[in-house]
């Protein structure tokens, strides 16, 4: 059979459509969408797609499985080394993980893996009921401290082997980034919380409004009678440019405007209670992928100009090329090699507008990405009534400030061994955004399922 060398494409809502509602952007494969791109896969001796998965998940087996029809199948195979695959079919950047090492890609496009999980994954959410098997107990117990992608990982992971594990979550639901960054219109919340009630009937225990470091130190914990603690609490402090006018009413970080929207429903106002101001006019500040959410999020929310305000030039922006390609589709505008250095504001305290500054590239930074160079006497001003700073996020110090004897570096992040995620205090792990700084969900993820492994090893030589 000849090689298929385009991926099938992925059904989606057309852009005039989509930017009026927050459904769901990508509609999945069909189960002839999904045959047509498994006959992609050319089942190859030496697959180099599994070293680009953080989770190890067996793709060549899997998708075998969707060849032959068995969808369900499909699914268990996916799942006997990701506890969320219906979220990472979805959130993963899949082109730079498994597809980057698809051998069919050096030919064409990569097969699509990510879709082909995604599809499986959803299959089975719909036509299968049967519940996992729980695993009798161990009589240890483990500690999970943050119900993100790093702690659902790690948690799920050690009761399949027999541990009694509590995942203590600050927030009202569990799901972390998944529930208060990720927008709906990219991924369900529905789908997250399937997933994790998935877990929930595996044994976890998850106790939310549980905030570790107030009710509870990790120290206590231990003290408590866990036998090992893993910390997965993520990345979730906004960073700021520190430039004047930060403080005007209409600045959000995108942390906040995404929050507001995804986990407190400000999408569903009037109702939910939970009113989100946008102007007409908005600019976010930065260009990966909470960037893209936010000036997506802007734009259903009523914004009639949307900006993308970033330092560098469209070739170094860092979000992936499919969010870039359905913001762009979307209306959202770029203003490339510019800076905010301002935020300007009236005499009531709101925001009239960001003064910039031009740039131009010069040689690679550490990055490898081009470096800005300001171009002096180059400022302009570009008139909105909303902020929205994108520019990453930072450890929140609550855990590590009142855990003592936890190694920190000098930005807040846990020092933890890379392998295991053993910290520096015995017994008590750690992994994910916490450790790494803000970096993607299946990664995160990695974290989560190497620490389980090192927690058994642990706990087994105890």
């Amino acid at each position: 059979m000849p090689l298929i060398k385009d991926k099938t494409p992925m059904p989606a809502q057309e852009a005039q459509e989509r930017v009026k509602n927050f459904s769901e952007v990508a509609l999945g494969y069909s189960a002839d969408d999904a045959l047509r791109e498994a006959e992609r896969c050319i089942q190859c001796k030496k697959p180099g797609c599994r070293k680009g998965c953080p989770v190890q998940v067996d793709i060549p087996d899997f998708i075998a499985k969707i060849k032959e029809k068995d969808f369900i199948g499909a699914a268990n195979s996916i799942k006997e080394y990701n506890n969320l695959p219906a979220i990472c079919g979805r959130v993963c950047p899949q082109e730079n993980q498994c597809e980057k090492y698809c051998v069919v890609g050096k030919k064409g496009d990569p097969v699509g893996i990510g879709r082909l999980e995604r599809f499986a994954a959803d299959y089975a959410m719909e036509h299968d009921e049967t519940k996992p098997e729980k695993v009798a107990s161990n009589g240890k117990k483990v500690a999970v401290v943050g119900a993100g992608p790093a702690g659902l990982t790690c948690a799920g992971d050690l009761r399949k082997m027999g541990y009694d594990v509590t995942v203590f979550e600050a927030l009202h639901v569990p799901g972390g980034v998944l529930m208060y960054g990720i927008p709906e219109f990219r991924l369900p919340k529905a789908v997250v919380q399937k997933e994790i009630d998935t877990l929930r009937d595996l044994g976890v225990e998850i106790k939310v409004n549980s905030v570790i470091g107030k009710i509870d130190n990790v120290n206590e914990l231990l003290e408590q009678g866990y036998d090992a603690v893993f910390i997965g609490t993520g990345a979730g402090l906004p960073y700021f440019l520190n430039i004047p006018g930060e403080n005007y009413n209409g600045v959000y970080s995108a942390n906040e405007f995404l929050t507001r929207v995804n986990l407190m429903k400000g999408y569903l106002f009037p109702e939910y209670a939970t009113p989100v101001k946008i102007g007409k006019k908005v600019a976010v500040c930065g260009a990966g992928n909470v960037a893209m959410d936010a000036a997506r999020t802007a734009l259903r929310l009523g914004a009639e100009e949307v900006y993308i305000v970033y330092r560098r030039s469209e070739a170094e922006i860092p979000a992936r090329k499919e969010e870039l390609e359905h913001a762009l589709e979307e209306g959202v505008q770029l203003k490339l090699l510019t800076s905010p250095v301002e935020v300007l504001g009236d005499e009531n305290g709101w925001v009239t507008g960001i003064k910039c500054l031009r740039y131009e590239l010069g040689e690679p930074d550490d990055s490898g990405r081009r470096r800005p160079i300001p171009i002096e006497g180059s400022e302009f001003v570009i008139d909105v009534d909303t902020v929205v700073m994108a520019i990453g996020q930072g450890p929140n110090p609550l855990v590590p400030s009142t855990t003592e004897g936890l190694e920190t570096n000098k930005w807040g992040n846990i020092v933890a061994d890379e392998e295991t995620g053993q910290t520096s205090i015995e017994g008590v792990f750690a992994g994910g955004d916490i450790v790494t700084g803000a970096a993607t969900v299946i990664l995160a993820m990695g974290a989560g399922k190497k620490a389980a492994q090192a927690i058994d090893a642990y706990l087994k030589e105890k």
